[in-house]
C-alpha cells in the first residue's frame, strides 16, 4: 500500500501537467460517481466521457540509489490528460500545484484522489483502472461581503431653539428616517415635544440609518428606541430614587412662606403644607406671630446627588395654641392622602380660601359702605387682595353654572357642589381655558385669575359662599367633612402610621430641647 499527497497551494508550477489538473477542476462544476455525474445529481455522460486511469512504471535509475521507483498514473479526464508520479515504495511525496490540494493514495489495486479547489471539494476512488467515483461538490463560495457601512454613537444636549429634526439632520439622518421614527408609536412622537437641557443618545450608521435612540428626560426617566427590522421599539427605563427622611421645624414671625424659607423648606414643600392644612386653617387670615410646625418629609437622591424634595411624611401645626397633626398614609388599593391620627381625612369638602398666600381687604359684612357706590351695600363675600393674575382654584368638586360678565362682578364663574353648595368668583381678568360653562372641575383646579372688572377698585378676588341659595361667611361657615378612612383599613392604618407620629414627637422635641 502507498500512501502519497501531493499538495497544491502556492502559485509555483512544478509541472505542466499539474497546472493542466488544477485549472480543470477550478473551473469543472461536475462530480465523478461511477462514471462523470454532474451538480445537483446531474445524468452521466456516455462511457467515452468517463475518467479511466492508466498506470505505468517507467524504467529504474540505477545512478541514484536514494531515488524511490517511481510508478506513473495518468488520470483520463474528458478531453484532458494529466500524469502525476509518485514513488513507488511507502513513502510520501508533496508537489505544489496552483489553485487546488491533491490526496493521492496508490497500491496496485486501487488509487484514491482527493481534490480541494478553490470552488469545489471532490473524493474519488478508483480500482485498477476502471473509475469507480463517489464525489461531492459544494456549491460555488459566496463573493465576499461588502464593507459594513461604520456606525457610531452621537451625544447630545438640546438646546433653546433646537428641534429633533435639526439634531438628527446634524447627525447625518434624513428626513424620511426621522419621519419613520417620530411615527413608530405614541411614545417616539414625545420625541418631537424635547426640551432644553434633556439629552439624545443615538447610534446610526454613516448612511443615516437609526439603529437605537436614547433620550433621558431626567436623571430618572429615560426612553429607549431600538429598530426591529423595518420599524421600531420602544421601551420605557425608570430608575428608582433613594429615599432619605429629614425634617424642619419653625416658628412664624411674618409669614407662612417666610419662615419656611428660613427654616430651609423648598417652595414645593412649603406649598404642600399649606395644601396639607389648608382646610382647617386660613393662612391668609387665620396665621398669627408665633405659631409653629413641625414637618418630617423624604429627599429624593441618586448616585449620591440630591434631586429634590419628595412628599411629607407628617406634620404638626400649632395655630392660636391648636395643634393639629396629619400623616401620610397609602391604603391597599393604592390611594394616597393625609389623616388626622385617628384617621379622619385632612380633606374636606371645601378649601378654606381659593387663592394661596394673600390677604383679606374687605370682610364678609351686611352694613358695609361701598368704595365706589359710596353708599351702604352689603359685602356678602370676602375680598382678597391679590396680584393682578394671580391663579383662582376651585375650593371644592363641581360643575360651572356660570362664566362670563355679571354686572358689577365683572367677569365671573359660578361653581355649583351638588344640591346644596355653590360657590362664585368674581373680578377676575381672564378664565381658564378649562372652566366652561358645563364643564365638571375639581378641588384646587385653576379656574381663572385675579383682575378688577367690574366694580373694582383695584385687582382683588370677590369669593362668595352660598349654602341653599342663602349667602354664608365664608370665613365662618361650618364646612362638610369628607370621609374617614373606611373601616376595613383603620388597623392597618394605626399599625403604619403610629410609628410616624412617634417620629414627629421626637423631631419637635429634639429641636425645641437644642434650642
Amino acid at each position: 500500500m502507498h500512501d502519497y499527497r501531493v499538495i497544491m497551494d502556492t502559485p509555483r508550477k512544478r509541472t505542466r501537467r499539474g497546472v493542466k489538473l488544477a485549472r480543470w477542476f477550478a473551473a469543472s462544476s461536475i462530480v465523478v460517481a461511477s462514471s462523470v455525474y454532474f451538480l445537483f445529481d446531474a445524468a452521466p455522460s456516455s462511457d467515452a466521457d468517463a475518467p479511466t486511469l492508466v498506470a505505468e512504471t517507467p524504467p529504474v535509475d540505477d545512478s541514484v540509489e536514494s531515488r524511490p521507483s517511481l510508478t506513473t498514473h495518468t488520470l483520463l479526464l474528458p478531453g484532458q490528460a494529466t500524469d502525476i508520479a509518485t514513488p513507488a515504495d511507502n513513502t510520501e511525496t508533496a508537489v505544489e500545484l496552483p489553485a487546488a490540494k491533491v490526496q493521492i493514495q496508490t497500491s496496485a489495486a486501487d488509487l484514491k484522489i482527493d481534490l480541494d479547489t478553490t470552488l469545489m471539494d471532490t473524493v474519488a476512488t478508483t480500482n485498477n483502472a476502471n473509475v469507480e467515483t463517489s464525489a461531492v461538490v459544494s456549491a460555488a463560495k459566496a463573493p465576499p461581503a461588502e464593507p459594513e457601512v461604520p456606525i457610531r454613537w452621537h451625544n447630545h444636549t438640546i438646546k433653546n431653539g433646537e428641534s429633533l429634526a435639526i439634531i438628527l439632520n446634524k447627525m447625518g439622518i434624513g428626513s424620511s428616517e426621522i419621519h419613520h421614527l417620530v411615527h413608530a408609536d405614541k411614545a417616539t412622537k414625545r420625541l418631537t415635544k424635547i426640551q432644553p437641557g434633556e439629552s439624545l443618545r443615538v447610534l446610526a450608521s454613516d448612511d443615516g440609518e437609526i439603529h437605537k435612540l436614547l433620550h433621558d428626560i431626567d436623571r430618572l426617566n429615560s426612553l429607549e428606541v431600538t429598530r426591529t427590522d423595518d420599524s421600531f421599539s420602544t421601551r420605557k427605563i425608570k430608575r428608582d430614587a433613594e429615599l432619605h427622611t429629614t425634617h424642619a421645624t419653625a416658628i412664624i414671625e411674618n409669614s407662612l412662606f417666610l419662615s419656611g424659607q428660613k427654616a430651609g423648606l423648598s417652595d414645593a414643600v412649603i406649598m404642600e403644607l399649606a395644601a396639607i392644612f389648608g382646610w382647617d386653617i386660613d393662612f391668609a387670615l387665620d396665621i398669627r406671630s408665633g405659631d409653629s410646625f413641625t414637618v418630617a418629609y423624604e429627599e429624593r437622591y441618586l448616585d449620591g446627588d440630591k434631586l429634590g424634595d419628595g412628599a411629607i411624611i407628617s406634620a404638626e401645626f400649632v395655630n392660636r395654641g391648636r395643634s393639629i397633626k396629619a400623616v401620610r398614609y397609602t391604603d391597599p388599593t393604592g390611594d394616597t392622602g393625609y389623616y388626622s391620627p385617628d384617621g379622619r381625612s385632612m380633606r374636606k369638602a371645601f378649601l378654606r380660601t381659593p387663592v394661596d398666600f394673600t390677604r383679606i381687604s374687605s370682610r364678609f359684612s351686611l352694613g358695609r359702605k361701598h368704595p365706589i357706590l359710596n353708599r351702604i351695600r352689603a359685602h356678602k363675600g370676602v375680598d382678597y387682595a391679590a396680584s393682578h393674575g394671580t391663579p383662582v382654584r376651585a375650593t371644592g368638586d363641581g360643575k360651572v353654572v356660570h362664566r362670563g360678565r355679571k354686572g358689577g362682578y365683572g367677569k365671573t364663574i359660578i361653581v355649583q357642589h351638588g344640591g346644596r353648595y355653590e360657590t362664585l368668583y368674581a373680578h377676575l381678568s381672564n378664565y381658564s381655558g378649562k372652566a366652561h360653562q358645563g364643564n365638571r372641575i375639581k378641588q384646587g383646579q385653576i379656574i381663572g385669575y385675579v383682575g378688577q372688572t367690574g366694580l373694582a377698585t383695584g385687582p382683588h378676588l370677590h369669593y362668595e359662599f352660598h349654602v341653599d341659595g342663602v349667602h354664608r361667611n365664608p370665613l365662618t361657615v361650618k364646612l362638610p367633612e369628607a370621609q374617614p378612612i373606611s373601616e376595613k383599613f383603620k388597623a392597618d392604618f394605626l399599625s403604619k402610621t403610629q410609628a410616624l407620629l412617634a417620629q414627629l414627637d421626637l423631631f419637635r422635641a429634639t429641636i425645641v430641647a437644642e434650642r
